[in-house]
């Protein structure tokens, strides 16, 4: 075996034929005349040429995996540096090497995938929490009712393009240095598709598809958040030519609430009382979102303590459970006293022996709200 062409594309022998394809393109591109001009380079790339044509070619490989040399059989022993049947395959090969992909081959089909669409709305805490279903109005293209996606006016069809008698493409014979180099390239009379609509459909306008308004009913899961899409397949747009539809997507926006604030699956509120009531304890009517209930304000609270009610929070959208409701507890100092009220509660000082306390000093003592903002950033 006189060459060892898997070691001039600098590939190893069990390597895929994508291995392969890829080692030619960066080589043919290093090495093409007309980038490199140096005829040493001239002859490197007709060996890299030589190489891809055995290793590209399943037959011819296992031809010379079996010891043979397939391209002293080619027609004409020419094998080493044609355009035609050896060399590249075909010129799709040499654009792919310089330019990423190859040219489709063949006609383009009419049918084509749809779009994807998006659809926002909005939805209250309680459904969020616990789900619902909606029924929501959307815009999007449809099958054409009058010529049932095939573009073509009723009583007509499509007819084979007489330019490129079907093939979608149109090739040229050029000369190069290299010698003749057939290319081709999508006809421009029926733009690749092969076939052309003489009398398109005056509903469509020979596209396949109309603009309608329809109704869907959409499932919410329980536990939804702001951002939550929900896929919805095949309800978007149909393709041009009646090709399927895409996905519809569904993005939740939950409106804020007038009593909880929501942070992940928890329900955060603030109850604010009196001092008298947070020194000798009391209940608090609450309407959560399973109904009314009493939050117990045990005596002694002190302004920012949060009461925890375990499992009233948003259900978890995966698993099982749900969050909590937690009751931060404000207290509030009254700022107008009447004679008696200041004589009593000055007694109460007096009885307490706190009548003029030192006080308590501690660093960086903040707010309610400062100290929930900081835990939840784990300072």
């Amino acid at each position: 075996m006189a060459t060892d062409y898997y070691a001039v594309l600098g590939v190893r022998r069990d390597a895929s034929q994508d291995e392969i394809k890829k080692a030619f393109r960066r080589l043919a591109r290093e090495l093409h005349p007309d980038v490199n001009p140096d005829p040493k380079t001239q002859e490197r790339f007709k060996e890299i040429n030589a190489a891809y044509e055995v290793l590209s070619d399943p037959q011819k490989k296992q031809v010379y995996d079996l010891g043979g040399d397939p391209l002293s059989q080619a027609a004409g022993g020419g094998g080493a540096g044609g355009f035609g049947a050896g060399g590249f395959g075909n010129f799709s090969d040499i654009m792919d090497a310089f330019f990423g992909t190859a040219s489709q081959r063949g006609p383009r089909s009419r049918t084509r995938r749809g779009q994807d669409a998006m659809i926002r709305i909005e939805v209250e805490l309680d459904e969020a929490a616990f789900g619902t279903t909606k029924d929501i109005q959307v815009d999007t293209a449809v099958v054409c009712n009058t010529c049932n996606g095939e573009g073509a006016a009723p009583g007509t069809s499509a007819q084979t393009c007489d330019m490129c008698r079907g093939r979608g493409e149109v090739s040229q014979v050029t000369r190069s240095f290299l010698g003749q180099v057939m290319t081709s390239r999508p006809c421009p009379q029926c733009q690749g598709f092969g076939t052309v609509v003489p009398t398109p459909c005056p509903e469509c306008a020979g596209d396949g598809r109309i603009r309608s308004r329809r109704t869907l009913t959409v499932k919410i899961p329980a536990g939804v958040d702001n951002g939550t899409r929900i896929q919805l397949a095949g309800e978007g747009e149909v393709g041009p030519g009646g090709g399927p539809a895409g996905d519809l997507y569904v993005e939740i926006h939950e409106l804020p609430h007038s009593t909880f604030q929501r942070r992940g699956d928890d329900l955060h509120c603030t109850v604010t009382i009196p001092m008298t009531a947070a020194a000798l304890g009391t209940k608090v009517p609450l309407e959560t979102l399973d109904g009314m209930e009493e939050v117990d304000i045990r005596p002694g609270t002190q302004s920012g303590q949060s009461i925890p009610l375990h499992g009233r929070g948003v259900t978890h959208l995966r698993g099982g459970g749900r969050g909590d409701l937690i009751v931060h507890v404000e207290v509030t100092t009254p700022t107008k006293l009447d004679p008696e009220q200041e004589r009593l509660l000055r007694e109460l000082a007096k009885m307490r022996g706190e009548e003029r306390p030192q006080g308590q000093f501690q660093p960086g003592q903040q707010g309610l709200f400062s100290r929930l903002k900081d835990a939840f950033n784990g300072r």
